[in-house]
């Protein structure tokens, strides 16, 4: 029977990663993996994780099993920066349980989700190509809207016109900050009047959180899924600490739900065991355990706190040279200025993609993402010239 199953595609990236690391060329600049890289080009573990990590060895007196709710300790942990400190559980209605990486979080919302009688998702495009893979998993139906313009705006128009076409009954998957792939992340103002479509609309919200800290701050990136939050009666949330803890490989995530009352959520939470239980049995332990001693520690709390400052602010000087290089050939950088995260796409034909590649030794996705934590002071410049020749 195996021999019956079809070749599936490499999967794109990897091969472009491959691609890159086969170039003996000394200049060359990869902007397609999804990772921090700090001015050098690295992608440390960070300091804090390192001072966890070694708490941890000291410590921890046992490997065995926790369940299919993980490290109950640090999902708890993680819930002040989620939902706010004055308020984290909304009085009893919220709860989660940890997950194998954002990707597992946004796996078991979406179970969750179709359990709960959810058919229809709808979700903006482009988006993490995963999150179509995943849907398309769960064999739930997933139905798009345009999320930005080719102007480098949120595309308002569209998101109003899918929430009225869309019916009681069905989600709608967003990203709660740093958009991936563009960048291009909702005002306030727009998350304002989201929240009181959705509510208005009988939606159930699907947020995923996977770079907070990234875009404008822990407590700024958290507005949009606060202000959903306070607006409907039930959401799902799925949060990442890959990319806002360095955790890549460690695959430390959650997923939370709200209720609309709080004898709803143990019955809720119970089913999210269960989906976990036959789909990974529990989490992995070892990087929560780590997340979760730093937010038990108050010194390496501002450790963390201080390193996510720093990307953060690389990343925004980055932005800020792409923006003041304005229109290059057919490229106008200004919008990237204002966009938030690792992430931004630009209007670039496959070809041109190529040529890149092949000209000038600079690798991205053939959408035209590019991470703009893979741009150097010492390299920009360069990247800069040769968007503008092959767009010119």
């Amino acid at each position: 029977m195996l021999n019956t199953l079809p070749p599936q595609p490499a999967d794109a990236l990897l091969a472009l990663i491959k691609l890159h690391g086969d170039d003996p060329r000394t200049d060359k600049i990869d902007l397609g993996v999804g990772v921090y890289r700090t001015g050098q080009g690295d992608t440390p573990v960070f300091a804090a994780i390192k001072a966890a990590e070694k708490k941890l060895l000291e410590t921890q007196s046992s490997k065995s099993y926790l369940g299919p709710e993980g490290d109950m300790g640090f999902v708890r942990a993680l819930m002040p920066y989620v939902f706010g400190a004055a308020n984290p559980t909304m009085d009893g209605r919220i709860d989660g349980m940890q997950t194998p990486g954002g990707t597992g979080g946004v796996r078991l919302a979406v179970a969750l989700a179709k359990r709960a009688g959810v058919q229809r998702i709808w979700m903006g495009v482009p988006s993490w190509p995963n999150h179509a893979q995943i849907l398309a998993d769960l064999a739930a139906e997933m139905k798009t809207f345009s999320h930005a313009g080719p102007d480098g705006a949120v595309d308002m128009d569209a998101l109003r016109a899918a929430i009225a076409e869309a019916g009681a009954g069905d989600a709608i998957l967003l990203h709660g900050c740093c958009h991936n792939p563009t960048g291009i992340d909702y005002s306030h103002a727009q998350w304002d009047e989201i929240a009181a479509l959705i509510a208005a609309n009988g939606l159930l919200p699907i947020l995923d959180l996977a770079y907070q800290g990234l875009g404008q701050g822990m407590e700024e990136d958290a507005y949009g899924v606060r202000r959903v939050l306070a607006a409907v009666p039930e959401a799902l949330v799925a949060y990442s600490c890959d990319k806002n803890f360095g955790m890549y490989r460690d695959r430390v995530g959650a997923v939370y739900a709200m209720v609309a009352e709080p004898a709803q959520l143990g019955a809720v939470i119970s089913n999210g065991h269960a989906l976990a239980r036959a789909a990974w049995s529990m989490p992995p332990d070892h990087g929560a355990a780590a997340v979760r001693l730093i937010l038990e520690d108050d010194a390496m709390t501002r450790l963390w706190l201080d390193e996510l400052d720093t990307m953060r602010a690389r990343m925004r000087q980055v932005r800020a040279r792409l923006a003041a290089a304005g229109r290059v050939g057919a490229v106008d950088f200004t919008p990237l200025g204002g966009q938030n995260g690792l992430f931004s796409v630009l209007p670039l034909s496959g070809e041109q993609i190529l040529t890149l590649r092949t000209d000038h030794g600079i690798y991205m996705a053939g959408s035209g993402r590019i991470n703009v934590a893979g741009l150097t002071m010492g390299n920009i410049d360069k990247f800069i010239a040769a968007v503008g020749e092959v767009s010119a």
